[in-house]
């Protein structure tokens, strides 16, 4: 067990402490936040509260600490963290440029500490079942895969729809679906294309439509909307053999799968606007249909392998290197929806 304190405790802090504290792999030795309202309900429900930051690094006791506070602030935490030789995990985005990043990871290389961002979004089964589509082949060679996450509230009213302290969707649930995608497509990126929404908000974007094309023909199509009263498909996949779908994180996932062309036997069907045979629909004789297993997944497992990563018995599987590609996409989407044209990665 490794001794964890949290550093803020709102939303996702309070997130961190409850799966802390029954975590069988860290034990929680309290909070630090610099609200004292916070603090307050903290102790409130037993949970030790820190006086100062300060206090938290001279702790010889703590192995480790999550990092989850506005996105601005986490460098400097970060690499104070790093110095005063506690390992970090921190919320994503790790921070707001591939510089910062550079001397985050420059710090926790001099201090021999394991450093890592929280990528808990790489355990959500839906991602879990296009990634083992892919790796399969089951439906083929895959030339296109289209990830989206569509609300309709809005940004939260707070720092995250705020551009100095690093709000936005691409910096939200950006983050998230860009490293989903690089896990599920193990292919080098060839060019970038984006575009952001401002439709509440005109500081920060409110949405966005990301394409990725990768060296190996692939196509990736990320689109995170705000204002979508009626959702479009989570995951919509595309393969030489085959067609996946999940409708909604909840469902599982539906695959059609060809079994025979028989194109000289098509029937012309009749649409509103006259006769196709272009569009005319499948039937049994040439498609399998059928729903895959929910793939079994357990989130706490990002922190049974940071702990194991402190103790040396595994690698960490969010790497730096990966912290760093996910960072320089997100970077060249601003480039790309700045100038209005395709960036060659």
């Amino acid at each position: 067990m490794k001794n964890l304190v949290v550093i803020g405790y709102g939303g996702m802090g309070g997130w961190h402490v409850q799966h802390a504290l029954k975590s069988d792999v860290v034990k929680l030795l309290g909070i630090y936040d610099i609200d004292p309202k916070k603090a307050e309900l903290a102790e409130s429900r037993g949970i030790h509260a820190y006086a100062s930051f300060e206090e938290v690094l001279a702790d010889t006791a703590v192995d480790m600490v999550t990092v989850a506070i506005p996105n601005d602030q986490h460098k400097p935490v970060v690499i104070r963290a790093l110095e005063a030789g506690k390992n970090v995990l921190c919320e994503k985005p790790v921070t707001l440029s591939s510089e910062d990043l550079q001397d985050m990871i420059d710090a926790a290389n001099k201090a021999g500490k394991i450093f890592s961002v929280h990528q808990n979004r790489r355990w959500d089964v839906d991602t879990l079942a296009m990634k083992k589509l892919y790796e399969t082949g089951e439906i083929g060679e895959i030339f296109n895969i289209e990830s989206r996450v569509h609300g309709s509230r809005g940004i939260p009213s707070d720092w995250r729809g705020m551009k100095q302290y690093g709000g936005g969707m691409i910096y939200d649930w950006g983050i998230h679906l860009i490293d989903q995608i690089l896990q599920i497509v193990p292919s080098k990126i060839d060019t970038v294309f984006c575009r952001l929404d401002h439709i509440t908000n005109d500081e920060v974007d409110d949405g966005f439509k990301l394409e990725l094309m990768f060296e190996n023909g692939c196509r990736a199509y990320i689109e995170l909307g705000t204002y979508n009263f009626i959702p479009l498909p989570r995951f919509y996949m595309q393969g030489m053999k085959g067609t996946a779908l999940i409708t909604d994180w909840r469902e599982n996932c539906k695959v059609v799968k060809c079994k025979a062309w028989h194109e000289s036997d098509v029937m012309p069907v009749e649409t509103a606007a006259g006769l196709t045979k272009t569009m005319a629909p499948r039937d049994s004789i040439t498609v399998d249909e059928y729903e895959c297993e929910r793939p079994v997944s357990d989130v706490h497992d990002y922190y049974r392998n940071f702990v194991k990563a402190i103790d040396g018995i595994e690698p960490q599987l969010v790497t730096h290197e990966q912290m760093m590609l996910d960072m320089k996409v997100m970077e060249a989407a601003f480039k790309s929806a700045e100038l209005g044209q395709v960036i060659k990665f």
